[in-house]
């Protein structure tokens, strides 16, 4: 894995606003919650900057959602927060959040927004607590492989100090490496592109610290394997913000590694190559890139034509990663092998976002919709989706790649492309055929046994469908949000949770 190129260290906006930040509207029309000038001079006393300033309130209350990405061209964000809170340290987070309970006034917490689901949008306005600031490696633990990390730490800076400082890495690059922080990597469940090496986040996590509702402060003491009752951890790993508010972390590294190696073969069907990862995988081989994509991503990624390609990259001690190769080398034995310049062709440009800005200020529709499933469902669940987003009214391109496997199953990443109404400015059109999109894929993946989501999250778009996915278990979720934010402050309308503020306004059925 090469040093990271390192960004800005601050949000990233996915499009400009037509007409400025200042003048944004909300497109989704909900309930709002009044940021009154008293809680705003209380909020000062305990956080270094809160402003009520339009342009900034309108810049940080969107996030990379596509579909907000269209209503941007007319100028609309979402939804409009009442007010910025910009702590500077970790210790004024948690009375922040006990003046906003007290005034039961909305919370969303962002940092690098560069989530694709609405899940940093403030849908009932209230305040966006912008953790941009509350950044830096606390301390590096080399002897045990521990980092304590602050939530606002931006990933491709963490990446370069911790290898250019300590000779350690994480392990955890996602696309978004240059536009995400820690703190959402861990509120969202994500996946970097090397997780079959070194796990996803929720892998990655030994303890955190945690500010609720109410002010209350908390901390998860990590120690290996360790057996004192369920793991606090994973309560707040994936919860979107919704149960409290991740002040801090510790994550595993590992020593930056030594070997690498690659290869790359092309297959006569998605599904056999699928296998053959399956096979892989059962075999102890878990090479950190394991890329299938079928021949419509294929050829138009790489030019492989007809042939689906699969792309192999692993890295470590030069022993494992030799013995890895070895057995993804027999499992694809009679299998064409292709240029292994493909994987550098795809390690340049993994992490280029030019195209969506221009499809989409083209006229054009365009989401990815990963989610996973087991390997015995994940041909059918492949052939489904596919099918249905495809046989969605102005559909121009519906296709899929693997991009995270493991010994049970896989994840699919969905790509749906549409171009409906009679141009750019068609907003109604657009919105229209988005749900319909969303709605076709998601629904083929849960009837045929796969998840809802692998790392995007819930956010606002899913939120719809976490009845279906999770049943039941909503209802326990929900107890618990009842439990740890009785006034349900904690960024509401997301992961499908009641609220007190109103109805989610993407969500009901008469939206738009």
């Amino acid at each position: 894995m090469s040093d990271p190129f390192v960004g800005p260290g601050a949000p990233t906006a996915p499009i400009p606003l037509a007409g400025g930040p200042a003048s944004a509207t909300a497109r989704l029309a909900g309930p709002t919650a009044d940021v009154t000038d008293a809680l705003v001079q209380r909020l000062r006393g305990v956080c270094a900057s809160v402003t009520t300033d339009a342009a900034e309130r309108g810049e940080a209350s969107r996030d990379w959602w596509p579909l907000a990405m269209t209503w941007a061209l007319d100028g609309r964000v979402p939804a409009v927060a009442g007010a910025v809170a910009r702590p500077a340290t970790a210790a004024e987070i948690a009375p922040v959040l006990a003046l906003c309970n007290e005034a039961q006034v909305p919370v969303t917490a962002a940092a690098g927004r560069s989530g694709v689901c609405g899940g940093s949008v403030p849908l009932y306005g209230g305040v966006v607590l912008d953790l941009c600031d509350v950044a830096g490696i606390r301390d590096v633990d080399d002897t045990s492989l521990v980092v304590d990390v602050l939530p606002g730490t931006f990933g491709d800076r963490l990446e370069r100090d911790l290898r250019g400082e300590h000779g350690v890495t994480v392990g955890h690059w996602p696309q978004s490496m240059t536009l995400s922080t820690v703190g959402g990597w861990l509120a969202c469940r994500g996946a970097g592109q090397f997780s079959n090496r070194y796990g996803k986040i929720e892998d990655m996590v030994i303890g955190l610290d945690v500010a609720l509702a109410d002010g209350t402060e908390l901390r998860t003491e990590g120690n290996a394997r360790q057996a004192t009752g369920p793991d606090l951890n994973q309560l707040f790993v994936g919860s979107e913000g919704t149960l409290g508010i991740i002040t801090g972390a510790r994550l595993r590294l590992h020593p930056v590694p030594t070997g690498e190696v690659r290869a790359a073969y092309g297959f006569a069907s998605f599904e056999d190559g699928l296998d053959a990862c399956r096979r892989m995988l059962r075999r102890g081989a878990s090479p950190a890139v394991l890329r299938l994509y079928d021949a419509i991503e294929g050829d138009r990624n790489f030019g492989t034509g007809a042939v689906h390609p699969l792309l192999v990259l692993d890295e470590g001690d030069p022993a494992i990663v030799d013995a890895v190769l070895a057995i993804v080398t027999q499992e694809c034995s009679g299998v064409t092998a292709l240029d292994v310049s493909l994987v550098g062709h795809w390690l340049e440009h993994r992490n280029d976002f030019a195209a969506l800005e221009s499809l989409i200020s083209s006229g054009f529709v365009v989401d990815t919709m990963e989610i996973t499933g087991p390997w015995r469902a994940l041909p059918t669940i492949y052939r489904e989706a596919v099918h249905a987003i495809g046989a969605v009214e102005s559909t121009l391109a519906a296709s899929a790649h693997q991009s995270h496997a493991y010994t049970d199953g896989a994840c699919l990443y969905f790509t749906f492309a549409g171009r409906p109404g009679e141009g750019a400015a068609d907003t109604a059109a657009k919105d229209a055929y988005y749900r319909a999109a969303w709605d076709a894929g998601t629904r083929a993946v849960l009837a045929h046994g796969g998840a809802l989501s692998h790392h995007h999250g819930v956010g606002i778009n899913r939120a719809r469908f976490m009845r279906e996915a999770l049943g039941h278990g909503l209802d326990v979720l929900t107890s618990i949000k009842t439990a740890l934010d009785p006034n349900g402050i904690l960024n509401p309308g997301k992961l499908g949770l009641p609220n007190p503020f109103g109805p989610n306004p993407f969500a009901e059925p008469a939206w738009p």
